[in-house]
């Protein structure tokens, strides 16, 4: 994974996948690069826990490994930060990665706008609250929110993921 969207997209993704209703995805901007991903799903026993960290353990039948929680271990230590992975059964799961945002090593952000937009507007069971914040500027926005604005216009239409991409990227400058 050679961007941080992919690394959101990716958890994310764990989450949808582990019955969450309910995903907020934090991210503060300042010296260091903070994601958290933290989720209602139906999170995990500490024996799972302990090994979701390992690349050759997934809990996936369409393949062998899952390398989504190794590679972000490993790009934000090589920038000198960590992940921490918080969960309790039946309760949901935390992820909290911290990047040195001034590291050589830190990965490119990629399409951040473009990666919230899809996550909101591709899952639009999920109410996913997106918080991005600066030292100059905090933007909040939630499915329900959108939902609301929208006022019976389907997330899943093509012109609703462009807009809110527009805003989004609008937002995060």
């Amino acid at each position: 994974m050679n961007n941080l969207s992919f690394h959101i997209t990716d958890i994310v993704a764990n989450s949808i996948r582990a019955g969450a209703t309910q995903v907020t995805l934090a991210i503060a901007v300042k010296e260091t690069i903070t994601i958290e991903v933290k989720d209602n799903g139906c999170g995990m026993d500490q024996e799972t826990l302990q090994r979701v960290t390992n690349p050759f353990y997934t809990t996936r039948t369409t393949r062998k490994v899952g390398l989504g929680l190794p590679f972000l271990i490993q790009n934000a230590e090589q920038t000198g930060g960590k992940v921490v992975i918080s969960s309790v059964p039946g309760e949901g799961t935390d992820v909290s990665a911290r990047f040195i945002a001034s590291h050589i090593d830190c990965p490119p952000w990629g399409d951040l706008a473009a990666t919230v937009a899809t996550t909101i507007t591709g899952n639009p069971e999920v109410n996913i609250c997106f918080r991005y914040e600066t030292d100059q500027n905090t933007f909040i926005i939630s499915t329900e929110e959108i939902k609301e604005a929208l006022d019976g216009i389907p997330l899943s239409l093509p012109k609703v993921t462009v807009w809110l991409e527009e805003m989004i990227r609008e937002n995060l400058h």
